[in-house]
């Protein structure tokens, strides 16, 4: 699967360009294709790239359960290109791959915790088109995780609706990211 680019990925010859082209290669091993569609807006890129720094630094949630909430929004909007960056985010981490692979299909799966569950289902409740989030479903996130990591698990949610279809709109798909790390991008349903 490949970029179909409905936004077309922006000629990038400037020295600013091959500067940030060549970092990207030496944080991922290649550009991910969202930089050349944002370089049409480089004042929007830059606040981007800042603003996911920021988000990087949030440490009140479990990165397990952060990434199987992440990557939960993005299979529910379908969004390739997430989940196949959400691999090698998750590899790279020392997440549980064998449970990463099962994000897509966590409802069909027996290698969750109750816990682990009630995240995705949040996840899937935040990203329907309305939402559909429940009191209970608060309630007994409030109970396991705290009003803290609460906050930021409804945050990273947030965010990843952002990015997932911000990518879906502009044609971003699979880049090919989880081979680097020999995990395969499962189907998002």
């Amino acid at each position: 699967m490949t970029s179909s680019f409905r936004i077309p990925a922006a000629p990038m010859t400037s020295p600013a360009a091959r500067a940030v082209k060549a970092a990207s290669r030496r944080m991922y091993g290649r550009v991910p294709d969202i930089v050349p569609v944002m370089w049409h807006h480089t004042k929007l890129l830059r606040a981007v790239m800042a603003w996911e720094r920021r988000v990087g630094t949030w440490d009140a949630l479990d990165p397990h359960l952060k990434s199987f909430a992440v990557m939960a929004s993005a299979a529910s909007i379908g969004c390739s290109w997430c989940l196949d960056f959400g691999y090698y985010l998750a590899h790279d981490e020392g997440l549980d791959e064998r449970k990463v692979r099962e994000v897509p299909r966590w409802r069909d799966s027996d290698v969750f915790t109750p816990l682990e569950r009630e995240v995705m289902a949040y996840a899937e409740a935040m990203t329907a088109t309305p939402p559909t989030v429940t009191d209970a479903q608060v309630a007994g996130l409030r109970e396991a995780l705290g009003d803290k990591a609460l906050v930021e698990l409804t945050m990273m949610v947030a965010v990843e609706n952002q990015r997932s279809r911000f990518n879906f709109a502009a044609g971003l798909a699979s880049q090919g990211f989880s081979d680097v790390c020999e995990l395969p991008l499962s189907d998002a349903r």
